[in-house]
This record gives structure tokens, sequence and C-alpha cells, in this order.
């Protein structure tokens, strides 16, 4: 039996994403917000990605800005590649857990506000 888990870890080491990523969870900002955002850069070289975000007014954008410049030096530091051949491959922002709060409301009544979060994923990969 054990035998068989060594071999099915060493399928799956094998068949995972080597792609350079970053993952920011749990991000105060609805994804909604932030899709608005990472619909911009999809796509995109690192450099033009890094550009439009800083000139973005929007609040998700440093937020997404952070996160890119996290994964461009993850592929630098980790997989040794080139800052100059790297694009945005993959973006994508999840609905992450939403906090409930209470607003107190005229005559003793409560109001629920919902304070929601995400899950913001980048992966890169090298031009061809």
């Amino acid at each position: 039996m054990a035998t068989r888990m060594k071999e099915k870890a060493a399928k799956r080491r094998e068949s995972k994403d080597k792609r350079p990523r970053a993952v920011a969870r749990f991000v105060r900002i609805s994804s909604r917000k932030v899709k608005i955002v990472i619909d911009l850069i999809r796509g995109k070289s690192v450099d033009e990605a890094l550009a439009i975000l800083k000139f973005t007014p929007k609040s998700a954008s440093g937020v997404v800005e952070k996160l890119l410049k996290s994964a461009i030096a993850n592929a630098e530091n980790n997989l040794e590649m080139n800052k100059d051949n790297l694009y945005v491959a993959e973006i994508y922002a999840n609905q992450g857990p939403t906090y409930k709060r209470i607003m107190p409301r005229a005559r003793g009544m409560a109001f629920g506000i919902k304070k929601r979060t995400s899950h913001i994923t980048v992966i890169l990969d090298e031009k061809m």
C-alpha cells in the first residue's frame, strides 16, 4: 500500500503546474470590483500590465499590482525566468467568505451589512 502512495505522489509532483503564480487570499474587496480591474490586464505582457494598473483609478488596482509584482518576483527568483518574456497567462478573482456585521437603525432595529472578501490568483507564463 505504501508503494502505491509513493507512486501517486510522484505522479502528482510531475504533473504539477510549473508556471509562476501568486495568490492573495481574504482580500477585503468584493470580487466584482476586482474583476473589473483584472479584465484590463489579462493576456498582456508584465510591463504593460504594471503600467495599466499604475494609472487605473480603482481601489482594486493597488492590490492587483502588488500581487503581480509578487508573481514576477516568484518567476525571477524561484524559476529563473526573465521578466521581459513574461505575460499574464491567467488571472482570476473568486469570492471569499463574507463577514456579516450589524448596523443599528431607528426604533431598535438592526440592518445587516455584508463585508465581502475575495481570493485573487495570478499565473504568469513565458512567451514562446
